[in-house]
């Protein structure tokens, strides 16, 4: 070969190698794509007009939240946190992030707040987290999941004690919480993260004490925004402070929410939004001097589902603790189709308890 074929062919070489790099890095990414990609299809749900499967698009859809994939996804574990609203708990930490949050009265007029996250999830704080009450257990069950507390009522932590639900109790497991001393006290200055989370978990794991994943899902659309104005729903939990009031943006097709008349916001200072907001009338009553309540959690009843700036006038079924609480339009016994999104469930005992407006 001649010098200057050599020469040539040198340059040729080096021209490559911008190329080369670039496919090499793609390969590696594609190597670290496909190792990340759950290995159990779970469910395909694309949603077309007329609520089935669409099978030109093949689009997927996350069992959780409903948003769009192009993957199939695993059925991810599922964290539940006790989450504490006593106003000297304020502002909480993390809840904002949670995929469903359920809200049930507790003492005094109280709210407390049960947030569900993924394992896919990566929260670096989250709480203040409080005690366990029974019909919290009866929605944690029914995804399979881990719930994290810091002790809890007698009857909840009997409960715990027969072996029906896989739980992480501070009083057990402190080295998956800590407490923030400098800015909050005791006791609503527990908090928790996704990875301490996770790292209990998997020590559970490795132990084979942890649930199956074979948890129900809900069906999802993508939103519809309301062409009016929409309505929101204000809760009364009884205490003035503790009033609740979910707002329609119609910009954004999101509910606001606001608590004692103020926005509610996280530490990070965002306020809380949800895409669905369900409200589920149900029987409440107090059983001690403490004020404590035993909430139904099981059976059916009425409700109303707030989406897209409209109100449906549902039934709620939950035939037992570990099946999936849903939603049936009253008119058509149709199931609800939720938005793909965060949703918030709100538990009252009476239909005066709220005000769709």
């Amino acid at each position: 070969m001649s010098q200057s074929q050599t020469e040539e062919t040198r340059k040729i070489k080096k021209a490559d190698q911008p190329l080369l790099v670039g496919l090499l890095v793609v390969f590696i990414l594609v190597l670290l794509v496909v190792a990340v990609l759950p290995k159990f299809v779970y469910r395909l749900q694309s949603i077309g007009e007329e609520g089935d499967i669409d099978s030109q698009e093949l689009l997927y859809r996350h069992p959780l939240t409903g948003v769009l994939l192009y993957e199939e996804v695993a059925p991810p574990q599922i964290y539940s946190v006790m989450i504490d609203n006593h106003e000297d708990a304020w502002p909480p930490s993390g809840i904002d992030q949670a995929f469903l949050v359920i809200e049930a009265p507790v003492e005094a007029g109280i709210s407390r707040m049960l947030a569900f996250f993924s394992e896919e999830q990566d929260v670096e704080e989250i709480g203040p987290v409080r005690s366990a009450r029974p019909y919290y257990l009866d929605w944690a069950s029914e995804l399979d999941a881990l719930y994290a507390h810091v002790g809890g009522s007698p009857e909840a932590l009997d409960l715990i004690a027969s072996g029906g639900t896989f739980d992480m109790n501070q009083y057990w497991w402190g080295e998956y919480f800590w407490r923030e001393n400098g800015t909050r006290y005791a006791p609503h200055n527990v908090f928790t993260s996704s990875d301490d989370l996770n790292q209990f978990f998997h020590l559970r794991e490795e132990a084979g004490a942890t649930p199956t994943r074979l948890y129900d899902t809900w069906m999802f659309k993508d939103p519809e925004p309301s062409q009016e104005e929409g309505k929101g729903v204000f809760i009364d939990f009884w205490a003035p402070v503790y009033v609740v009031d979910w707002e329609y943006n119609q910009e954004t097709n999101l509910y606001e929410r606001s608590q004692f008349r103020e926005p509610h916001v996280v530490t990070s200072g965002a306020q809380i939004m949800a895409d669905n907001v369900v409200v589920v009338i149900t029987d409440v009553s107090i059983i001690d001097s403490v004020g404590r309540r035993e909430i139904r959690t099981i059976g059916e009843g009425d409700g109303y589902v707030f989406q897209d700036g409209r109100v449906i006038e549902v039934t709620w079924k939950k035939p037992s603790a570990s099946e999936r609480l849903k939603f049936y339009d009253r008119t058509t016994d149709e199931e609800i189709i939720m938005n793909a999104g965060v949703t918030w469930i709100e538990i009252v005992p009476n239909e005066d308890d709220i005000s769709i407006e």
